[in-house]
Parts: structure tokens; C-alpha cells; sequence
């Protein structure tokens, strides 16, 4: 099953437990493909940088790493305009229509 996580999933999962760190284990260990452009890496990266309970810079880097690794990269070709309250979520409904995904995780 291919998915894509939008930025919101990888920050709850990094750093609390519950649900969205299921679904990150559940990726880590291989239970699905995540399907993920490096627009959306960026998005995730400046969030982490960003946010209040501070990573160390090799933390991030590290995180992004194995995101890059461990997924399906495509490049979105169509611009998609449907996420009213953040348009920059935009971009995870391009990212799953580009590598044709079976589920987006918001």
C-alpha cells in the first residue's frame, strides 16, 4: 500500500505516542510505502526546525534522511488548489496523486 503523511503526522509522531507514531513505526518497519515528494520533505524540515520543542540540527537531518531513503520520491506535475484552510497542504494531495497513492494520512 503506497501512503502519504502530511507534515502534521511526522511531527506527532516524533514526538509523542499514540496514533501517529504507530503510523511511523508501522512505516518503519515496512508495513506500507510512503509515497513523498522532496517539496513535502522540505515542508516537514522547516516545521521541524521551527518548532517549539526544539531538535538538535543533526536530529533533523537525520529524520529527513531516512524519509528520503526510505520512500517512494515522485515529483508532482499537476498543481492542485483544493485545501481551503492551509494551502500548503496543497502540496501532500499533489504528492499522492503523483505516486498514484492508496491513502493520504492528514
Amino acid at each position: 500500500m503506497k501512503v502519504v503523511l502530511d507534515t502534521n503526522i511526522f511531527i506527532s509522531g516524533i514526538f509523542w505516542k499514540g496514533s501517529s507514531n504507530k503510523v511511523i513505526n508501522d512505516w518503519r518497519e515496512g508495513k506500507f510505502t510512503l509515497v513523498t515528494s522532496l517539496e513535502a520533505v522540505s515542508e516537514i524540515i522547516k516545521i521541524l526546525k521551527d518548532f517549539k520543542i526544539k531538535l538538535l540540527d543533526e536530529m533533523i537531518k537525520e529524520w529527513a534522511d531516512l524519509i528520503v531513503r526510505n520512500s517512494m520520491i515522485v515529483e508532482p506535475k499537476e498543481k492542485i488548489d483544493v485545501v481551503k484552510y492551509d494551502p500548503k497542504d496543497d502540496i501532500f494531495i499533489e504528492t499522492a496523486v503523483a505516486g498514484n497513492a492508496d491513502y493520504r494520512e492528514l
